[in-house]
């Protein structure tokens, strides 16, 4: 399902804020349209753009919309759809036969299986894990009287299962196996930013040269703004202490062009036990949620490589992390921790207006 909204200055409500994108003036021969696509990757996912007519904007916001859906339909690990192999497909086979597949999967998955070698705490082999704490969250979130932890034993007993080495892919006939019957395949930390940038690529080949996708906290920038003003897009950073709902309580602001910026923090997903807070981002070696940090935040060119990152380096202690980070060419982070203090990568400065940097 499709909504469209027309606005002439909007502020994309997002997972890490985006407030600053409106109140240009138009110039030239570009016109700013936006539309809002639902129901694909469990959030609501905006296109703005600067296009000459409005009918070439509805051309590429109607395929933008049709490619979120299917894209969603794919990676979906819950839901069966007819006629479609998905990743959901490939769990229920698991430990029985290989399953056939959309080249777009063998894609994700082996793009996972690459970057997992450079950061193993992204592991998309951690369903088994990731399943148990679902469950007990949702319980937590619908009967907060009779929230509790997932027994320790139980997720050790799930974490035997997560070797991603067991997730064979031919890609001479499409299909993947799970070798270990009791496994599972969980992409929650990676396909909504994978989905991203394939939809701003194919995009940009259609013609369009400016523009920002916006699903969730998964931010990319397509080319400059073409207001005849600012060179830059101005993504706003959420304060992790802050409500999104509120659309207040920016952090800072980071100017980018051709770029992503993924957001990754306990502020989403999570559900109290005894008064204590319990996230979605659970770390692979204490099978627990992350605790280094209140929010990590990645820029980077790819949205793949930044939501990748973005989990691996909110799961990693601030020294480790920040040598990931700087091992990887082009990817910039900040970090927000427990404190409230801020850590940034050297070039992150450059591009951050609390450092002097500006969208001209």
């Amino acid at each position: 399902m499709l909504v469209k909204t027309r606005v002439t200055a909007i502020i994309l409500c997002i997972a890490i804020c985006l407030p600053l994108l409106g109140g240009c003036r138009v110039k030239n021969k570009y016109n700013r349209y936006a539309d809002t696509i639902f129901h694909a990757f469990d959030t609501m996912i905006q296109l703005v753009a600067y296009t000459e007519t409005e009918e070439e904007f509805e051309r590429y916001f109607a395929y933008a919309g049709e490619r979120f859906l299917a894209l969603h339909r794919l990676y979906d690990i819950y839901h069966n759809y007819d006629g479609i192999n998905n990743l959901k497909t490939i769990n229920d086979n698991a430990g029985k036969a290989p399953v056939k597949v959309d080249r777009e999967i063998i894609d994700l998955l082996l793009f996972a299986k690459e970057w997992h070698n450079t950061a193993k705490q992204t592991n998309i082999a951690m369903g088994a894990v990731l399943k148990i704490w679902h469950d007990y969250r949702i319980e937590g979130i619908d009967f907060p009287e009779n929230a509790k932890l997932p027994p320790m034993e139980l997720l050790q007993k799930a974490a035997a299962h997560t070797d991603i080495n067991q997730v064979i892919i031919d890609e001479e006939q499409n299909t993947v196996y799970l070798a270990d019957p009791e496994m599972s395949l969980d992409v929650g930390a990676i396909a909504k930013g994978y989905a991203t940038e394939l939809v701003a690529r194919e995009l940009q080949a259609d013609g369009l040269t400016s523009g920002v996708i916006s699903a969730g906290g998964n931010i990319r920038t397509i080319g400059r703004p073409l207001d005849g003003k600012r060179k830059r897009w101005n993504i706003g950073i959420q304060d992790p202490g802050s409500s999104i709902v509120s659309n207040q309580g920016v952090l800072d602001v980071v100017y980018v062009e051709n770029a992503s910026v993924v957001s990754s923090g306990d502020y989403q997903r999570y559900y109290y036990v005894d008064g204590k807070k319990y996230h979605h981002l659970i770390d692979p070696d204490t099978l627990m949620p992350g605790a280094y940090y209140h929010a990590v935040t990645v820029v980077a060119d790819d949205s793949g490589v930044a939501d990748f990152l973005s989990t691996a380096l909110f799961l990693l202690p601030y020294e480790e992390a920040l040598v990931l980070a700087g091992s990887v060419p082009g990817v910039e982070a900040i970090w927000v921790m427990p404190d409230g203090t801020i850590r940034t990568t050297p070039g992150m400065k450059k591009i951050l207006k609390s450092a002097g940097a500006t969208n001209l």
